[in-house]
């Protein structure tokens, strides 16, 4: 059902809990409407005019004028009260109200009270101290002229509460009657007042000279919170709590994707309002509106919701989650750590936008701009939008004086992304459980653990997407599911597992390799190149929610799929051994191999001096069957040559004579001698392969 209220007068009226999704309200007078938990989603606020109705604006006015008056005979009164004391106790209490002047105007409201208390008390024992005489009428005094002075501060805080409301409420004008009222005041409480004729002589330029220092005080206090001093921000909470309670409210609706552009909001109620993508470009008077709970009560949130104004802006850790920033200008601003799901970036000047950390679940990005950003570890799932995303580079770092530009995207500096190449680039790998070792890292528990996972569970659709060397001691496997999966289930059942492992015996540990298939033995092995050989797998081919880590990579289907996805640091593929000759020592866990490579080139291949024909033999024949493979998969990238190594490595494993034929080869030759008689990018891939069936071998034999 469609509602329009284009320009109708609706003072007062109320729409509390009502359906109003799509309605229209543009020019319309909602001064004193209740939305409250309405459903407005769509709803055009365009040029309407909220807040308080004129009656009200009237009351609060008289209201606060009646404060500030108030506040000039409070603080007067204490004044004179002050002024009557003995000089000792009179120059005690002048010296706190200064100190408490000072405070406040530097540290602010709170550290001021709590300070007071403490010099208050100091000056009032070294007084007692220093007296001789009179002592109980010195006490007596100070605890009246204690009184006084809290008095005084109490009125000025007062009066500039009153401040605050005029400013809320109406114009400047009212403001400046405030401060007239708070002196006529502060005027009628200097008259005589049962003082003797000499002694108001004497007293009254001392209570004026208080009674005027606290009317300037609370004119100050006021202007700060209104201008939206953090400091101060408490008075001027109050201040909009009060005057939103008979203005227009939104408490608790639903505003989603709602357009408030160009209209009028003082003293509107948002308190607890769902604000998802709502606009409010040019809107009137926001910085008046009673916001908690909302992004509304950041200044410099609003600043950029009107004015589409935040270059070099911080916003760090902050929750904005559906803001609606839509073709603002961003550019330098800073964004790390800021929850900024299901926000509206279209068309955001966003370059060199620091995106490092922020939340990016269903955020749009459509036509926006984010040449230069800096994207390290970036929260973006399958519902962030990249739609005509103008992008020429991007960096995965932030910069540092050492390195100014850390891992540019492309990495040659003379290259950019095409016109839609950012958003391929970017694709991200969503729905993983993330399996993190921080201490002893295991790779025959961490290869049995998740392979009796994967058979407990066979509807959480585990496959690894991601082995991951962290730091010396750290290592993260990360697992594709379905999206029903319980991750913390089986998280929780994964290192229960892998900790009831590593704690087995040797002789166990190796019984259970034995039970299990080649596929245990494949991962173990992957899980051993990751730790050992950092620089193992280099090239970046996607990033998303993953991280950027150096030394990682991802491979998808490894229990019972093929290798998919490539993630590290740098580009360089793998390279075989560099050194021409010497002896080398392989660590196996179970033993020891050592190899004497002396390498001499033969037919196109590089074969070991005086090498056995088995090995060349062998090679031949893994080279054929990787030919074969190729006919079939693509191997541009490093990620489909994993996909023909995997899928070589199972044929291998499901021909026993074969299987046999190339362990007895490796033997003879070395492993070194045979990837390089294999010369195939696939060919370090089936070698880690062999050292793995190298151990089991060994083991079994010992």
């Amino acid at each position: 059902m469609s509602h329009n209220f284009y320009r109708v007068q609706l003072q007062g009226k109320s729409f509390k809990n009502q359906n109003l999704t799509g309605a229209n309200f543009s020019y319309a007078d909602i001064r004193g409407v209740d939305f409250s938990k309405a459903i407005l989603i769509g709803a055009n606020f365009d040029h309407a005019e909220a807040g308080l109705q004129r009656c009200w604006v009237i009351s609060l006015a008289i209201v606060a004028l009646l404060l500030s008056t108030m506040s000039g005979f409070v603080y007067t009164y204490a004044g004179l009260t002050i002024a009557h004391l003995g000089i000792l106790s009179r120059m005690v209490i002048l010296l706190t109200l200064i100190a408490f002047s000072v405070v406040t105007i530097y540290q602010g409201l709170r550290a001021a009270i709590g300070i007071i208390a403490v010099i208050s008390s100091i000056l009032m024992l070294f007084t007692v101290a220093i007296s001789s005489e009179n002592l109980e009428v010195l006490i007596v005094e100070l605890v009246f002229g204690t009184l006084s002075m809290a008095g005084a501060i109490a009125g000025a805080i007062v009066f500039a509460e009153a401040v605050v409301m005029t400013k809320v409420i109406t114009v400047t004008q009212t403001t400046v009657l405030a401060v007239v009222m708070a002196l006529f005041g502060s005027v009628l409480g200097v008259l005589p007042t049962g003082f003797d004729k000499e002694e108001f002589i004497v007293t009254a330029p001392l209570a004026s000279f208080i009674a005027l220092s606290m009317v300037a005080l609370g004119t100050y206090l006021g202007e700060k919170a209104f201008a939206e001093d953090e400091k101060y921000s408490l008075l001027k909470k109050i201040a909009v709590n009060l005057c939103a309670k008979r203005s227009t409210s939104f408490c608790g609706a639903n505003l989603t994707n709602a357009d408030f552009t160009f209209a009028t909001l003082k003293s509107t109620d948002f308190r607890d309002a769902l604000l998802t993508r709502t606009c409010f470009y040019q809107a009137k008077m926001l910085n008046r509106v009673c916001a908690e709970k909302t992004y509304l009560q950041k200044a410099q949130v609003r600043h950029v919701l009107v004015t589409g104004q935040g270059q070099d802006k911080n916003f760090d850790r902050q929750d904005l989650r559906g803001v609606n920033f839509k073709g603002a200008n961003l550019v330098d601003a800073s964004f790390i750590g800021a929850n900024l799901s299901q926000a509206n970036l279209q068309n955001t000047n966003l370059c060199r936008a620091k995106l490092v950390q922020a939340q990016l679940n269903g955020t749009d990005f459509t036509g926006a701009t984010l040449t230069g950003a800096y994207i390290q570890d970036w929260g973006i799932t399958t519902d962030t939008k990249f739609d005509g995303v103008r992008c020429e580079y991007v960096y995965m770092r932030l910069p540092t004086k050492e390195n100014p530009d850390p891992l540019r995207k492309p990495d040659n500096n003379k290259e950019v992304f095409a016109d839609g190449e950012f958003g391929d680039f970017i694709q991200p790998i969503f729905d993983t459980l993330d399996l993190y070792h921080n201490q002893e890292v295991d790779p025959r528990a961490i290869a049995i653990s998740f392979k009796q996972l994967a058979e407990n569970h066979p509807d959480a659709e585990l496959e690894i997407v991601a082995i991951e060397k962290r730091g010396q001691d750290k290592f993260l496997l990360r697992a594709k599911t379905a999206i029903a999966a319980d991750k913390s289930h089986l998280s929780a059942e994964y290192f229960d597992t892998y900790n009831e492992i590593k704690g087995l015996p040797e002789r166990e540990i190796k019984l259970l390799l034995e039970e299990k298939d080649s596929r245990i033995r494949s991962l173990e092995n992957f899980v051993n190149q990751a730790l050992q050989r950092p620089s193992f797998y280099s090239n970046v081919e996607q990033v998303g929610t993953m991280t950027n880590n150096p030394g990682g990579f991802s491979i998808d289907g490894l229990v019972g799929g093929n290798v998919n996805n490539v993630q590290g640091e740098g580009n360089r593929v793998f390279q075989g051994d560099t050194t021409m000759s010497g002896d080398r020592n392989i660590n196996t866990g179970g033993g020891n191999y050592n190899e004497r490579i002396e390498r001499d080139y033969i037919q196109g291949n590089y074969y070991a001096a005086g090498q056995p024909q088995s090995l060349a033999e062998a090679a031949a024949e893994i080279q054929l069957l990787l030919k074969q493979l190729e006919q079939t998969y693509p191997t541009t990238t490093t990620s489909q040559q994993m996909v023909v190594a995997a899928e070589a490595i199972n044929r291998i494993e499901s021909n026993p004579t074969l299987k046999k034929r190339v362990i007895n080869a490796v033997k003879e030759g070395g492993l070194a001698a045979f990837e390089k008689a294999i010369d195939n990018p696939a060919g370090a891939f089936i070698v880690g392969a062999i050292k793995g069936w190298q151990e089991v071998e060994f083991r079994t034999a010992n």
